[in-house]
């Protein structure tokens, strides 16, 4: 195993390991002050952070506004208390070793306003910003009003190359880094494009080479590239580590400090961890936000699936094709489906599945009475907690919203997250981890099979540190 270097990040050697930064009270001030503390990159996640009250207990986040408007408000109120709060955590953990970054999603609600908050109400406790889910153009105005560096999160040289050119050329001094994000490897959100196979995983080394390509034509010879999405032991890496093609490599992990002792998650959701098998985690574009996410299988993941499954196309007119009559809602408004859409329809509703809702691409989809009212629940309570949600029509900016039906097909995904990381008391935790969204990389499954993990070993987060520096 070749040794690792440290490398110089937000003005200090450092080593080139980071924590990824995991949405919804995940990437804690507790996991990322012991992250610093090992001498890496801890990074807290700014997607609605903790707050606490005077005995130590999270605030729980309720919204009490009238209009999306008023509760995306209270939102950002909330998450900017929380990255404050978790920022200290950090701080007084680390001691002063490593580096503390905070990680925001471009395409979050108000995140603008809330990493501006976070860093005026935590003055020097913060040393970076990561930022995808986007094109954060105007990350770097942020890390120059702030004096910080700032790290984007892209997934092809092709990305970084319109964000420099209309944007970062302007402050290269602070440019800290830039994460290469595989697209299918990675948990969580993810950044394919439409050309690409979500299928079809590609070799990240040429796609990571092309990226140092685009930097070198801009003179970032020295500019770290981490790799992010897929790392699991560095012994595999080793091509990439002293690699005078690639220039300096760091390396990003999100999965590994899951299954930590000071780690956030649920005990339920460790033990899953523990037990995962290869292919258990799906590549799936469920999301609200467009993008493609990575999650692991269960029945929330099953149910949405089999929701798009249960779908016909339907006209407001006959003719055309549509030409079997169809009653949609409580006051059954006419509409017509395909004639050969009808025995199905007649099955799903034999099934149960006898409540029909109208999709953005003139679709019906087919559900539960008990889900039917779950999901225009959830649509009605939407707090704006993306700039823009397919899953509720909601868009931050006026007319706050799209112009588009809300779609059925997805879920809300501040109820699952929030859910899934503080589960309400007395509730049997399995049965919330297989009913809620739980992001993971395609390498869980290696929890099972990996021998530092045995007999259910659960590491510090300086004990999994050690590890990953003997590359095995």
């Amino acid at each position: 195993m070749k040794s690792i270097d440290t490398l110089r990040f937000g003005g200090q050697d450092v080593l080139p390991l980071i924590e990824g930064g995991k949405g919804v009270s995940v990437s804690t001030g507790v996991s990322a002050g012991h992250w610093a503390a090992a001498g890496g990159i801890g990074t807290i996640s700014a997607v609605n952070a903790d707050s606490y009250d005077q005995d130590g207990k999270p605030v729980p986040q309720i919204y009490h506004g009238r209009t999306r408007r008023e509760r995306q408000q209270e939102l950002i109120r909330y998450a900017i208390d929380g990255g404050i709060a978790q920022a200290k955590i950090a701080h007084d953990i680390s001691g002063g070793k490593g580096r503390i970054n905070v990680n925001i999603l471009w395409e979050m609600g108000g995140a603008e306003e809330v990493i501006t908050g976070i860093l005026e109400g935590a003055p020097g406790l913060v040393h970076g910003l990561t930022c995808g889910a986007g094109m954060p153009y105007r990350l770097s105005d942020i890390a120059v009003r702030f004096g910080i560096p700032y790290y984007p999160i892209i997934s092809s040289g092709r990305a970084f190359n319109a964000l420099w050119r209309r944007a970062y050329s302007k402050a290269p001094e602070l440019l800290g880094g830039v994460v290469y994000e595989d697209p299918w490897r990675a948990g969580g959100h993810n950044g394919l494009s439409n050309t690409e196979n979500p299928l079809s995983p590609e070799d990240p080394y040429p796609r990571v080479l092309e990226l140092r390509r685009v930097m070198r034509n801009y003179g970032l010879d020295e500019t770290p590239i981490i790799m992010a999405g897929g790392v699991w032991h560095l012994e595999e890496w080793q091509d990439w580590i002293g690699n005078p093609e690639l220039g300096p490599i760091a390396f990003q992990f999100g999965t590994r400090p899951l299954l930590t002792q000071e780690s956030p998650i649920p005990d339920a959701w460790k033990r899953r961890l523990l037990t995962m098998k290869k292919g258990d985690v799906y590549l799936n574009r469920f999301s609200p936000t467009g993008f493609y996410s990575s999650a692991v299988k269960n029945s929330f993941l099953n149910d949405l699936r089999a929701r798009s499954e249960r779908q016909v196309p339907y006209s407001q007119e006959a003719g055309d094709g549509y030409e079997a009559s169809y009653g949609v809602g409580a006051r059954k408004r006419e509409v017509f489906v395909p004639a050969a859409d009808r025995p199905r329809i007649a099955e799903w509703e034999a099934a149960g599945f006898t409540e029909a809702l109208r999709t953005p691409d003139d679709t019906l989809v087919f559900v539960t009475p008990e889900s039917s009212r779950e999901i225009l629940a959830d649509q009605t309570a939407c707090m704006g907690c993306l700039s823009q949600c397919r899953f509720s029509n909601w868009m931050q900016r006026e007319p706050y919203t799209t112009g588009q039906k809300a779609d059925p097909r997805s879920f809300c995904i501040q109820k699952t997250l929030q859910t899934i990381s503080h589960i309400p008391p007395g509730a049997d935790e399995d049965v919330v981890m297989d009913h809620n969204l739980m992001f993971g990389g395609t390498n869980a499954w290696r929890f099972g099979t990996d021998p530092f993990y045995a007999n259910g070993f659960v590491p510090t987060v300086g004990q999994l540190v050690e590890r990953i520096l003997t590359g095995r």
